[in-house]
């Protein structure tokens, strides 16, 4: 399977942190789906210095592209406009 780092940050508004807040439960439920079907690697939140989430950080992976790019069609925090901007980046798992 081909691996893949998501870098994500929210948006800066004033209502960034509660469009996060109400978009979290889809997103942890696709995630919790994911790694039930071995495609999530790890992932979590981003934070400030305050401690307040401001992006996400994925490792994930699939067989083929096009299973990556219908993760990404149906991504809340991407549907749902909570990731302002994201990458994502082939990537490889150190065998540490």
């Amino acid at each position: 399977m081909q691996q893949y780092v998501i870098i994500a940050h929210d948006g800066i508004d004033e209502n960034a942190l509660d469009r996060r807040m109400n978009i979290r439960p889809f997103h942890l439920d696709g995630a919790k789906k994911l790694k039930e079907n071995g495609n999530f690697v790890i992932g979590g939140a981003m934070l400030d210095d305050n401690g307040k989430m401001i992006g996400s950080v994925m490792i994930v992976q699939f067989e083929t592209e096009a299973e990556l790019r219908q993760w990404e069609a149906t991504e809340p925090y991407i549907v749902d406009g909570v990731w302002a901007k994201y990458e994502i980046k082939p990537f490889r798992v150190a065998n540490v």
